[in-house]
This record gives structure tokens, sequence and C-alpha cells, in this order.
């Protein structure tokens, strides 16, 4: 008997799929990576769940380009950038947001290290 709960999970796991698919093809350096976090992620979404994408890389300029990227072939609604550094102090810092978001994030893709 298939319940609600395992058709929503099996619905998540499809879409996580695809931003995935969709997030490898978009990275072109060493060191980059795609980030879902939010309601998609921790698994509590709803028909109005927007997608949540972190863009990190080598730097600041580099994690702007790949979030640019990712807003303008549609696979994120909102994207935001960090370099490596920042992402790691942040998902460890003493801000509660984004210490959330470092505990629930998925890692959609990581481009091939250098």
């Amino acid at each position: 008997m298939t319940t609600v709960n395992s058709l929503r999970e099996q619905h998540r796991l499809q879409r996580i799929g695809t931003l995935r698919d969709q997030a490898r093809v978009l990275l072109v350096d060493p060191g980059q990576e795609v980030w879902l976090f939010g309601s998609w992620a921790r698994g509590d979404w709803d028909a109005r769940s927007d997608v949540d994408l972190l863009a990190v890389a080598p730097d600041q300029v580099a994690a702007e380009a790949l979030a640019d990227a990712l807003r303008e072939a549609g696979v994120g609604d909102d994207v935001k950038a960090l370099s490596q550094e920042r992402w790691r102090q942040r998902r460890c810092g003493q801000d509660p947001w984004w210490r959330g978001i470092g505990r629930d994030a998925i890692l959609l893709a990581a481009g091939a290290s250098a």
C-alpha cells in the first residue's frame, strides 16, 4: 500500500535528482558546488515552495557567476552565492539561520578537484 508520505518522498527524490542533473551541467570549474537548502532539502515542501540553492566556488566572483548561470537556466528560484571560505565559516558560525542551512543542505553537484 502506497501512503501519501511515501508518494511525497518519491516526488521529492525525483525533484532532487532532476536538480542534480541540471546543476552538474552548469559546473565548469573545480571547486564549484551547488547545494539545495530550504523546504525541499528538509522535506517539508508544499505546492508553493521555491527551490533554494547555494552556489559555492573558490572565490566570490566565481560563486556569483555560478549563481547567475543557475538562475538563467531556471534551476533555482532563490540562489545565493558564497566563496568556499565564507560557506565554511557560515555553516559552522553563530548565525542560527546559516547553521540551519548547513545542517539541512544537500550537496547536489560538485566540480572535479584540480
